[in-house]
């Protein structure tokens, strides 16, 4: 049976202060996130995401329509309104360099186990 949609899973460091990661996991709330940000990702093709936070890691599971191509949905996603101006302010909480693309900062992971 053929997958309806495409998973992929990234990871991401934050900055090691338990402020940064406080102030990052309320700019995440539902009340704070920006509408501009979750609509550019619905529009290149990102059906759902989650993101998961252990200690200063990040842990993003993100569920694309089946023929997502990535490359090109990061490029189109980072030419969306705002975008520019959430990685901006993202990119104080992360462990990576301002002028980073969030391409850039979220690696993509890959899968070495599936059960079924």
């Amino acid at each position: 049976m053929q997958n309806s949609f495409k998973r992929y899973c990234k990871t991401m460091e934050l900055r090691n202060d338990p402020l940064l990661i406080e102030a990052y996991k309320k700019a995440h709330t539902k009340e704070a996130a920006w509408p501009e940000i979750t609509l550019g990702m619905k529009e290149v093709g990102i059906i759902d995401m989650e993101i998961y936070l252990l200690g200063t890691k990040l842990f993003m599971i993100m569920d694309t329509v089946a023929d997502f191509d990535h490359d090109k949905a990061m490029v189109e996603l980072a030419l969306k309104p705002r975008q520019n101006e959430w990685e901006a302010r993202m990119s104080q909480f992360q462990d990576s360099t301002a002028e980073a693309t969030a391409d850039q900062k979220w690696q993509l992971m890959d899968r070495i186990y599936k059960m079924n």
